[in-house]
């Protein structure tokens, strides 16, 4: 346990420093659902070194995951408890770095509960720090994301005043994720207290006693297999993870103005757990209220008209042409027909595209995806129903179809298993593929089945 400090021209010091925490009874701070007798576990780190009977180090080669250029070890050097803290130190050693990475699993693993832990962040481009939670049993759903991701707190080093709070799930891969951004001081000058209280259908989190985001709709399912229930994957014991991560694809690498000091540390005052004696686990999925339009008199969604030119958008009343790297080419609507000139095969398979926005999907139903097409030559397109605003998933995965002078039908059936999405898009993607053959599409139509 910390010592306690009553004199109040103290506590302004001593709060900024380990060794004292502001709830001195151990309340979590802010929480209007958790109190001080509720807590099942912590970590003050009083002792003089890491309590292994609690926690577990990590080891990782360089590239482990996302470009990250660090190695995790157990190094006193990058790992170790001082004055009442944990430290991780990451170290830039010639053109190599460590860190560290520590965390609880199959020694302490928790379904449920409050996760709060009082922090400082390294400061510096290229820095990640990270305190959050993966499942103990990461094939139950399936490997990552279906098993499920808890980000309780990530900060980028060049940003030390926004940090994310983020929830990884789903097959597809989707994610749900906001910030927070510290009117005072920012999260590498100064501690700050992070916390997630997860509960059978819904995830709060908060910095410093302050509610932000919360999450109830989410999913999985196993490879190839249906959804399993909601839920899932948020309904298996997680254990707590804490570290330091150095370059990758998210924060980017280190460069010459960073430091590998102490302005490098991620400083922990402490990790408590609370959690009630029960949770009523009997929840369901919360339905959606979101009105969808009516389709056509045909029953089609898709609009085959007022093309919008250029890259401008056609306020989703019709199609939209996109050019994206390399891609260069025109497009227009001639005798009933989507006209698409390519110029360029270009460099994305996106680099020519045509999309039409806004279609609305329903969760659970059945739809039926048909167009005509042709084109000069014998070449492929993609076709694809995806989700703008849904981390990109896939409704109707990418798919090459083969089209030539003749005219043909392709058609499509496909279920909405994720959630009810008024914004999904259709696309036409012709960048990859090796052609600039001009390409002609008609008579677009997705019908609901049942």
């Amino acid at each position: 346990m910390k010592r306690t400090i009553f004199l109040a021209v103290a506590m302004s010091v001593a709060a900024a420093v380990c060794g004292f925490a502001a709830d001195n009874g151990m309340a979590p701070v802010g929480s209007s659902v958790y109190t001080a007798n509720d807590l099942v576990w912590h970590d003050e780190f009083d002792g003089k070194s890491l309590n292994m009977n609690d926690w577990n180090f990590e080891f990782h080669r360089p590239g482990w995951v996302n470009s990250e250029l660090q190695s995790y070890d157990d190094s006193a050097e990058n790992t170790y408890v001082k004055d009442g803290c944990l430290v991780i130190q990451p170290l830039k050693k010639g053109n190599s770095y460590t860190s560290g990475r520590v965390n609880t699993m199959n020694k302490h693993n928790f379904k449920y509960g409050r996760f709060e832990a009082r922090l400082k962040v390294p400061k510096g481009q290229g820095f990640l720090p990270a305190f959050w939670m993966m499942p103990a049993n990461e094939g139950l759903y399936g490997q990552w994301p279906k098993c499920g991701e808890i980000d309780i707190m990530e900060v980028l080093g060049h940003q030390t005043n926004t940090q994310y709070a983020t929830l990884h799930f789903g097959e597809p891969h989707t994610m749900k994720q906001k910030t927070f951004v510290s009117s005072g001081k920012d999260f590498a000058s100064d501690f700050h207290v992070f916390a997630c209280e997860w509960e059978p259908g819904e995830i709060r989190f908060y910095v410093d006693g302050k509610h932000f985001f919360t999450e109830n709709k989410w999913f999985t399912k196993r490879q190839g297999g249906a959804k399993v229930p909601y839920p899932a994957p948020y309904n298996q014991p997680f254990y707590i993870i804490l570290n330091v991560a150095v370059g990758g694809t998210w924060p980017g690498n280190p460069n010459a103005s960073t430091k590998f000091d102490e302005r490098a540390q991620m400083v922990v005052d402490y990790v408590r757990v609370y959690q009630k004696k029960q949770y009523n686990e009997n929840v369901s999925k919360p339905g959606s209220n979101i009105k969808l339009r009516d389709p056509d008199a045909s029953g089609n969604y898709a609009v085959n008209a007022n093309f919008a030119k250029a890259e401008s958008m056609s306020d989703g009343k019709g199609w939209d042409f996109l050019l994206f790297g390399t891609g260069k080419g025109s497009a227009s609507i001639s005798n009933g027909e989507l006209v698409i000139k390519q110029q360029t095969p270009g460099d994305l398979e996106y680099s020519v595209q045509v999309v039409q926005p806004n279609i609305p999907l329903q969760e659970g139903c059945k739809y039926h995806y048909k167009f005509d097409a042709r084109a000069d030559a014998k070449r492929e397109i993609r076709a694809a129903i995806t989700a703008p605003n849904c981390n990109w998933i896939r409704y109707l995965q990418d798919t090459k179809v083969t089209v030539g002078p003749e005219k043909k039908t392709y058609e499509f059936d496909f279920v909405m298993e994720e959630d009810t999405d008024p914004t999904a898009r259709l696309e036409f993607n012709l960048g990859m593929l090796g052609s600039t053959a001009t390409v002609y599409i008609s008579n677009v139509s997705i019908t609901k089945v049942k």
